[in-house]
């Protein structure tokens, strides 16, 4: 028996990362998932690892989440799928990060519509699906760059929209209430993935020094965030809402 037996997730770019590791464990706790990302190839690749575990997945993908026609045919086409929603798992975004000086309205833009606007596509898609089903869980995926900042590398846009994300999410709390609706988001540090591996793994980088402020002196990896998510989807987590929840060993829990 899995805590998440009967559910099914909507969970978006599965294609790799931390989005992978979210479709693993959700499967073998026993949900459904219904995965998308822009990356066929690469969902296409998390569905096959999923069914190879045992699991249920259905990959929508190419889908373009900047895109509410097609964000809604995502939803509904998992509808179609599994009968219904029980969790949406906002987890998809790209990041756009650099100097200050050097960050453009057009990067800015960019970082606005692919880490906050998606999430309100993708829930304003879900939601009515959630209300029908007589409750649920939603789960986006902030960042602590939405409370601090960064000196290793600049994240103004990444933060700003990750901000932005953990303020939607605990109005969704609210707006939720009268529909046993959960809104909870998870912040973590950094986390060893296909888009943080420029940063952790460049020879000479600032890898060390990073872990040298983090108190569980080491990075993070994909599944942990899974695990985490898969607890916050569950009934187990029920008395959990409007929350944002950092996993990140402990940095922001210290003076710098």
């Amino acid at each position: 028996m899995g805590r998440l037996d009967g559910k099914v997730a909507l969970i978006s770019g599965t294609g790799g990362g931390m989005g992978r590791a979210a479709a693993l464990e959700f499967s073998r706790q026993g949900a459904k998932v219904a995965g998308c990302d822009i990356n066929a190839d690469g969902d296409a690749e998390t569905e096959a690892l999923v069914r190879a575990a045992g699991g249920v997945m259905k990959s929508f993908a190419p889908i373009d989440l900047t895109d509410e026609q097609a964000t809604g045919s995502w939803v509904a086409a998992a509808v179609a799928e599994f009968g219904g929603i029980d969790v949406l798992y906002n987890n998809a975004s790209i990041a756009r990060i650099g100097p200050w000086d050097e960050l453009d309205y057009a990067q800015w833009r960019h970082a606005m519509i692919y880490e906050l606007d998606i999430v309100y596509l993708c829930t304003k898609a879900a939601w009515p699906q959630l209300v029908q089903r007589g409750g649920g869980c939603i789960i986006n995926v902030g960042s602590v760059s939405a409370t601090r900042g960064a000196e290793f590398v600049h994240q103004h846009a990444h933060g700003a929209a990750k901000g932005g994300v953990v303020a939607f999410t605990k109005h969704l709390m609210v707006s939720g209430i009268p529909h046993r609706i959960r809104a909870v988001s998870i912040s973590p540090g950094m986390i060893r993935t296909p888009a943080t591996a420029p940063v952790i793994d460049v020879p000479g980088g600032p890898l060390e020094e990073l872990i040298s402020k983090i108190p569980s002196r080491r990075v993070g990896e994909p599944h942990e965030v899974a695990q985490l998510a898969s607890f916050l989807a569950s009934d187990e987590a029920s008395y959990i809402n409007g929350a944002d929840i950092a996993i990140d060993g402990g940095a922001t829990a210290i003076a710098p």
